[in-house]
């Protein structure tokens, strides 16, 4: 079982591998993307489960990025392309799942997880598309899917209503709906539902799903499942694209970006405030980011966005041992035109670390949590062109500046992060080279 894992774990590394590779192994953009957005907004679920108030209710943030090459993102869904046809693709995915327990019992049970496996899509058109699916667990629960979408559009709106027939294996029944106790053996559900995207002006959007599951009789029969349908509706705010700007030329400039950082117990605000204090056993970390431009403008303004993945690798210390952290999230800057130029920025997103640092495990002991290895990260900068610094030809586009990288839970209100309210935050020094 441990060595199951370990494969995916390699497999979901190669996979980050190949999104922090892609703007050294292709040309630069050079146009707007063909999807690019960032989310956030309320999931509420109600779960099959037994219980006083089995609804639950999170904070969720998604990203999404698809610039038609070999790796995408869409909301809980990565993926990398193996081969792309005019009327099909085969891709390896991974899709977060959720598991819509009573929220008392989330931090408990942590059944969440990350499915792995491969996906054959079928296009008829721009609107009308048919996915294939067998997926895994990491640990041998397997389950496979069916499912056709139809596409709507109008000159403001996106509509696109699916239904899916999932087959699930007996372990997979018994882990998730059996709870490990009751074993309902295989079967085959069937969800049906939408996703709208209303844009309100320019990147501004509204954007929200909604979906109802039809669980088989094996399962409904369980002592612990009280309903035989699960419900799921979401809805938030979103940043896209501007449907008319796809494919725009882009003035914006690829980067790379190298930070070094230390570690620091304060929170957030008090790094702002400049009133932080240093890390008593000195943890630090160095990071290696690119940039991928995604658009010029944000809501009219002269805001260039990125998407940026990055790779963090945190050094060994008397307290803890040296692990990878990976990241992905959409960064905007803005430019101040003083006599030498000074940038902002800030990104969000999603970070991954392979073990949990020692400043995030003394944050959760405190408050009784389970710390999560996915949390929320949000990147903030602020940058000086060394170019027009030094009036050096050679240092053109480049930028030195500081920054703060930083990982939290979201103040417990996202089961996607383990309902904890734990976190990091590191103060870095940056080096950073536009081309």
């Amino acid at each position: 079982m441990n060595r199951r894992r370990e494969m995916w774990t390699i497999a979901g590394t190669l996979l980050l591998g190949f999104s922090l590779g892609l703007p050294l192994t292709v040309r630069a953009q050079g146009h707007e993307p063909e999807l690019w957005g960032v989310a956030i907004g309320l999931r509420s679920a109600q779960g099959p489960y037994v219980s006083e108030d089995g609804r639950s209710d999170d904070l969720i943030p998604l990203l999404f990025f698809d610039d038609g090459g070999r790796f995408f993102l869409r909301g809980v869904e990565a993926g990398f392309r193996l081969f792309r046809g005019d009327a099909a693709e085969l891709n390896v995915i991974s899709r977060y799942r959720y598991l819509d327990i009573p929220p008392d019992d989330q931090r408990r049970v942590k059944g969440n997880a990350f499915d792995g496996g491969v996906q054959l899509r079928f296009r008829a058109g721009s609107r009308l598309t048919l996915d294939l699916e067998a997926l895994d667990d990491r640990s041998g629960r397997t389950h496979a899917s069916l499912t056709g979408s139809c596409l709507q559009a109008g000159s403001r709106w996106d509509l696109t209503s699916y239904a899916r027939l999932r087959w699930k294996s007996g372990r997979f029944n018994r882990y998730y709906y059996g709870l490990d106790v009751e074993s309902p053996g295989r079967g085959v559900d069937m969800e049906v539902g939408v996703d709208a995207r209303y844009q309100v002006a320019s990147n501004f959007h509204l954007f929200g799903r909604a979906s109802v599951t039809l669980l088989e009789k094996g399962v409904t029969d369980l002592e612990v499942v009280d309903r035989g349908i699960q419900d799921e509706l979401y809805l938030g705010i979103a940043l896209f694209n501007d449907r008319n700007t796809i494919g725009r030329p882009l003035r914006s400039r690829p980067f790379v970006r190298i930070s070094y950082g230390w570690a620091t117990p304060s929170d957030l605000g008090e790094i702002l405030l400049f009133s932080s204090e240093s890390d008593p056993h000195d943890n630090r970390l160095s990071s290696v980011s690119f940039g991928i431009p995604l658009s010029d403008t944000l809501l009219g303004y002269p805001v260039p966005l990125y998407f940026t993945p990055g790779f963090i690798y945190h050094h060994p210390s008397d307290v803890q041992g040296g692990f990878p952290e990976y990241v992905l999230g959409v960064k905007a800057y803005y430019t101040f035109g003083f006599p030498v130029p000074v940038r902002i920025g800030l990104a969000e997103g999603i970070s991954y670390t392979a073990r949990i640092s020692y400043i995030e495990r003394g944050d959760v002991e405190e408050t009784a949590d389970r710390p999560s290895n996915l949390l929320n990260y949000l990147d903030l900068s602020v940058g000086v062109d060394l170019g027009r610094l030094s009036g050096s030809r050679v240092l053109e586009g480049t930028w030195l500046g500081v920054g703060v990288h930083h990982r939290s839970g979201i103040f417990e209100s996202s089961s996607v992060f383990g309902g904890t309210r734990g976190g990091s935050n590191y103060q870095t020094l940056y080096l950073q080279y536009h081309w």
